[in-house]
């Protein structure tokens, strides 16, 4: 189960030269994590593996760009995403990050492959109105129809835009 942890308004900045490196089963569950992970998330290795990943979800992230995520990688696609994610103490630092599956010999999804790496700052700023917005629509939807209600405000805004998700992300 998630500890109740409480953010505070402190940020940690990734290095250029850092990559957070994790790998999950099918479920989500954490099997490796790389020293840079265990030190930006602030939880031991022991406490990493075997947890579920969104042990580090930020609140402020919002549920449609995880729905988007697990669709996305459930149908053997890796997927671009900029996250904020909240340490042990409830600091806060953003990724960018590149999910993809992980597969055995027989060409069989058997887990995830995460690698995150310092942000532009640019993006961070883009990306944290973004996720506010979508914040407000799941608000006003409910938790029920919360992830639905703000992948399509997302998708709207795109289609505006008239570009794409991945489009859209790796411009920024």
């Amino acid at each position: 189960m998630k500890q109740r942890i409480q953010p505070v308004g402190r940020e940690k900045l990734m290095r250029e030269e850092d990559f957070i490196v994790s790998k999950t089963d099918l479920k989500g569950r954490i099997t490796y994590g790389n020293r840079i992970f265990v030190e930006f998330s602030g939880y031991t290795a022991a406490e990493l593996l075997g947890a579920q990943h969104n042990i580090i979800r930020h609140p402020d992230m919002p549920r449609g760009v995880f729905k988007f995520l697990w669709d996305t990688i459930g149908a053997e696609k890796e997927c671009f995403a900029y996250v904020k994610n909240m340490a042990k103490d409830g600091s806060f630092y953003w990724v960018f990050a590149n999910v993809t599956p992980d597969y055995d010999d027989q060409r069989r999804a058997t887990g995830y492959f995460s690698v995150r790496r310092q942000p532009k700052r640019g993006a961070v700023d883009a990306m944290a109105d973004v996720y506010r917005a979508m914040l407000a629509e799941e608000q006003q939807a409910g938790p029920r129809d919360a992830s639905d209600a703000s992948l399509a405000w997302l998708n709207n805004v795109l289609t505006q835009k008239g570009t794409g998700y991945d489009e859209f992300i790796l411009s920024l």
